[in-house]
């Protein structure tokens, strides 16, 4: 192996926008962040949806009977 051609692996000090911070390590000394798991909707349970033109309810009533439209046979004139 190469010797001086790897960088310097060190502590690291993360901060995050919310205040929340916490150690690791890294090639950088300190790595400021927008978002983390402690401030981030999806980790702390309150994810929101936003719908647009009622396209979740129209997916869900689509779907719900279990049936599939593309699956389901061609309805054609019959000879």
């Amino acid at each position: 192996m190469k010797s001086n051609i790897h960088p310097n692996y060190q502590d690291t000090a993360v901060s995050c926008g919310c205040g929340n911070s916490f150690s690791t390590r890294s090639i950088r000394p300190e790595i400021r962040v927008d978002i983390c798991n402690a401030c981030h909707p999806f980790y702390t349970g309150k994810l929101k949806f936003v719908d647009t033109a009622g396209r979740i309810e129209k997916f869900q009533t689509k779907f719900a009977a279990g049936t599939y439209a593309s699956l389901q046979p061609k309805k054609g004139k019959k000879k």
